[in-house]
């Protein structure tokens, strides 16, 4: 399923907050901030864009990274997406910096 993701399923949630499903099966409120292309990773034979997406939490988390799951409005449930936390390098220090690659 992964593979058939691209950026335009995400452009929808793009400065919306939505839920983000953590591993334990709790929610946390994010915020996609950036979608933003990698057109020269492309491989040759894949057609889809390599992209990554930046997501904010709303609220205070200790979650650092794993397997989750996004609503896309297009798709629907998505699971077994790796989300990766990012260090604040600037930003508020209390809240998460999340990052999504699809290579």
């Amino acid at each position: 399923m992964l593979q058939h993701l691209y950026n335009e399923h995400f452009q929808p949630l793009l400065n919306q907050p939505c839920p983000l499903h953590l591993p334990d099966g709790s929610l946390l409120p994010v915020q996609i901030e950036t979608i933003e292309l990698h057109p020269q990773s492309r491989l040759p034979e894949n057609a889809r864009i390599p992209f990554s997406v930046a997501l904010r939490s709303l609220q205070p988390t200790d979650f650092v990274d794993g397997l989750c799951t996004l609503e896309l409005p297009t798709l629907g449930r998505v699971d077994a997406i790796f989300v990766s936390r990012e260090p604040p390098l600037g930003r508020d220090p209390t809240l998460g910096y999340f990052n999504i690659v699809f290579n």
